[in-house]
């Protein structure tokens, strides 16, 4: 018996160190800088390296901020990891002087790409992120290596797809703190350090009176039809916004992509699973 305690004390220690770990990487800021962009001084980080470039684009609810165990990970396997703070959010300043006003995050990502000189990169877009790294990626194909989309209904405009989210719409559900609508109910009960965390990134990803920028063109299935980068598609089954019935309609649309289908994780897929999603993409992108 008291051998049987000392192992449930050990795995008990070993479980509270990885927690606090986790805990401490999503709390942490890497170091940025900003890039003077037509319209916007873009703040943005970047891993450096000669390794493969990854470019995350973060949620309507993020910043940079919100990928810190993505850049952890996918550097430490020897990627270049770049995120930017999206125009209007976190740390980015609009400049109408230098440039017309929202602009587009597919322009600006085009832009930030120009300026750190990258050739060809993975794309990797959740939620909101995801409407716009399927905007850049039917625009730009020769720059996009391979493409991640994580619990996004692609803000893709058909009635199809209309007609399915307002099924679904919970009456009043936009309403409520994010929180509710975005992180699964399991994480919020057994992860309270990490909830409090992504609070904190929500409550000041999104500037004051800032204009959401619109997409360059919308996003049609037509449209996604003409995405020709291989592409991993990621769902989360308990996620309220983005279900996967209904990304499981457009990504059939995508030329050549593969399906994850993530357990008991709510719409900030990235931010609640960070171990498996991280794999998955890691898994993913090595191929290309």
């Amino acid at each position: 018996m008291k051998r049987r305690e000392l192992l449930i004390g050990v795995l008990g220690v070993a479980l509270a160190s990885a927690t606090a770990d986790a805990v401490r990487a999503a709390d942490s800021s890497t170091s940025g800088a900003y890039a003077e962009l037509p319209g916007v001084k873009l703040w943005f980080t970047d891993t450096g390296g000669a390794g493969v470039p990854i470019v995350l684009l973060h949620a309507n609810t993020g910043t940079s901020d919100a990928w810190a165990n993505q850049v952890e990970s996918f550097s430490l396997a020897g990627y270049r990891v770049i995120a930017f703070d999206r125009r209007g959010w976190g740390k980015s300043i609009a400049d109408p002087s230098t440039g017309p006003q929202p602009g587009s995050i597919a322009g600006d990502l085009d832009a930030l790409a120009d300026h750190l000189k990258l050739d060809r990169f993975h794309l990797v877009g959740v939620a909101g992120g995801g409407f716009a790294a399927l905007d850049f990626a039917a625009w730009h194909p020769e720059r996009v290596r391979s493409l991640v989309i994580g619990a996004s209904t692609g803000q893709v405009t058909d009635k199809e797809i209309a007609d399915f989210i307002a099924r679904i719409e919970v009456p009043d559900l936009r309403k409520q703190p994010a929180v509710y609508r975005e992180i699964g109910p399991s994480y919020r009960g057994a992860n309270p350090d990490g909830t409090r965390r992504w609070i904190e990134i929500e409550e000041y990803a999104r500037q004051p009176g800032a204009p959401a920028q619109p997409l360059r063109t919308p996003n049609t299935l037509a449209k996604i039809e003409t995405i020709s980068a291989p592409a991993l598609v990621m769902a989360a089954d308990a996620d309220l916004l983005a279900p996967p019935a209904l990304m499981r309609i457009w990504a059939s649309h995508l030329r050549n992509h593969e399906w994850v289908l993530m357990p008991d994780s709510g719409h900030a897929i990235a931010w609640e699973q960070p171990n498996t999603f991280n794999k998955k993409v890691l898994e993913f992108v090595k191929r290309y």
